[in-house]
């Protein structure tokens, strides 16, 4: 990289790293994320990060057309799952990659690979095939969010990091509140197919949009970084990439018969998450480890409690698809104003009790949600508690990742946003698969009351969705405790 203001002086003898940090701290006066310095890589970023958000709320829509043609209704759930466990691989490589040579190529790399996926999925013949493309892109999506996080740390000021991070979280809101309609009148109008292919020409935009700026401020290796790939921490990935999947299957159904690839999923996914996460993560450690922790303890609490809601106002309250889906329609925009507060300059003093205080706010959405069970509470109660815990969300989810990156020395920043992103998908599917086995056990079937309607729905008793509450207040109410361990009295001095 040159000096940015040649003819003043001489040469730059510094390493790109050092010169990308020294343009950053110089940055000063040039506005914010959507300054002239930024604009491109923000938007490029931002826009990025809304193609995958809006397939995955397309996803869940266009789904049963496409099983139902391809003929592989059995096959439904590795649509989801395989995405799930590749995407575990693509960001273990992508910390790595992005350690060793800088963000740019995982970028790229991944961009690609989300969009081969989309277009095998949208061109499948069989359902085999529609998996296929599910699992590359998850690998694609892998790479792109923990390289963009990267992006963050490489590019922008620190002072401009919580505003960038808020952005990412905007970016899920328009998905969020129109994805699955678009995505309706696309399949019922086009077919299901165009879901994917329209994706799959508008995902390259944004990277031409941003490839001159990353070129600029996130090119080149880190100070430190090491040449070769750790090929041990890959096949780690991998063990847990195909023991999470094998959990997941084990727990579709309560038959004796599902242990089998449930324990031999736990065998593989325990011992390999253990080494795969810095020491000291599963008992929250103060500092680094207790960063991630919570990242992955308040994504189970949240997402139990938004994928069960609509499924119990149906159920237990009458409403149809359609009304109890509107309880979830503020929670993304929400979320993102959750964002937007933490990212404020007055908030940076107080960076952890805004942590603290979205704990405790997600904590009493979880357990006041579930109330909605009896007759006597309204049934628009749901519509308030879920706002209170997304706004909570909002605070705590982009705090954590400024915090991540803040503990991480630059060599190290790509494998610590890995760890954070590996941790917030282990725990997503490792609730969801508890508390799915927990519903069925105790009368409840999603799956059925899903293709049956209203009538099969109302058939699910109220103790399936109280113990499914249950397991998602018990992680609620340790995110709290797990806040109070972020950072030793002497860092959080030094962090306010």
């Amino acid at each position: 990289m040159t000096d940015t203001d040649a003819g003043s002086g001489p040469p730059s003898t510094a390493t790109p790293h050092q010169q990308q940090g020294e343009e950053a701290a110089a940055d000063g006066g040039r506005g914010g994320v959507l300054g002239p310095r930024h604009r491109a890589l923000t938007l490029g970023c931002v826009c990025s990060i809304l193609l995958i958000a809006f397939e995955a709320m397309a996803i869940g829509t266009a789904m049963p057309a496409a099983a139902e043609e391809l003929r592989g209704v059995s096959l439904y759930a590795f649509a989801f799952s395989g995405f799930f466990t590749t995407s575990l691989l693509g960001m273990v490589v992508a910390g790595q990659w992005c350690d060793r040579v800088g963000p740019l190529r995982p970028v790229a790399a991944g961009i690609a690979a989300f969009a081969a996926g989309l277009l095998v999925t949208g061109v499948a013949q069989s359902m085999w095939v529609f998996v296929l493309g599910r699992a590359v892109q998850g690998i694609g999506g892998g790479l792109v969010i923990v390289a963009l996080y990267v992006v963050v740390g490489r590019a922008f000021p620190e002072r401009l990091r919580p505003a960038a991070l808020a952005a990412f979280s905007g970016a899920w809101v328009l998905p969020s509140m129109v994805g699955p309609l678009i995505a309706g009148s696309v399949t019922e109008h086009f077919g299901w197919r165009w879901v994917f292919l329209g994706i799959t020409a508008l995902v390259p935009l944004p990277l031409l949009v941003m490839l001159p700026a990353l070129r600029r401020h996130a090119s080149g290796p880190p100070p430190g970084a090491r040449g070769a790939f750790d090929g041990r921490r890959l096949r780690l990935a991998l063990a847990a990439a195909v023991g999470a999947g094998l959990v997941q299957f084990g727990g579709q159904e309560v038959r004796w018969l599902s242990l089998v690839p449930a324990l031999v999923g736990l065998a593989l996914l325990w011992p390999s998450a253990v080494r795969l996460l810095p020491v000291g993560t599963f008992r929250a450690a103060r500092g680094l480890p207790a960063v991630i922790s919570l990242r992955g303890v308040i994504s189970a609490a949240y997402l139990v409690t938004q994928t069960f809601l609509p499924l119990m106002l149906v159920a237990r309250r009458g409403l149809s698809y359609t009304e109890a889906g509107l309880a979830l329609a503020v929670s993304g925009v929400v979320w993102a104003l959750g964002s937007f507060a933490q990212a404020r300059p007055w908030a940076e003093p107080y960076r952890h009790l805004l942590v603290r205080l979205g704990t405790v706010l997600l904590a009493a959405g979880v357990l006041l949600t579930p109330l909605v069970l009896w007759e006597a509470v309204p049934v628009w109660l749901p519509t308030v508690t879920l706002t209170v815990a997304a706004f909570g969300m909002g605070l705590v989810v982009s705090t954590v990742g400024v915090l991540v990156l803040r503990l991480s020395p630059p060599g190290e920043s790509g494998g610590n946003v890995s760890s954070l992103q590996v941790c917030d998908s282990l725990g997503n599917v490792l609730m969801l698969t508890a508390v799915g086995t927990l519903f069925a056990a105790f009368g409840g079937d999603a799956s059925a009351a899903h293709e049956a309607g209203g009538a099969a729905a109302s058939a699910v008793g109220a103790e399936a969705f109280v113990v499914v509450y249950a397991a998602a207040a018990v992680a609620a109410l340790l995110s709290i405790v797990v806040a109070g361990r972020i950072g030793a009295p002497s860092e959080r001095a030094a962090l306010a």
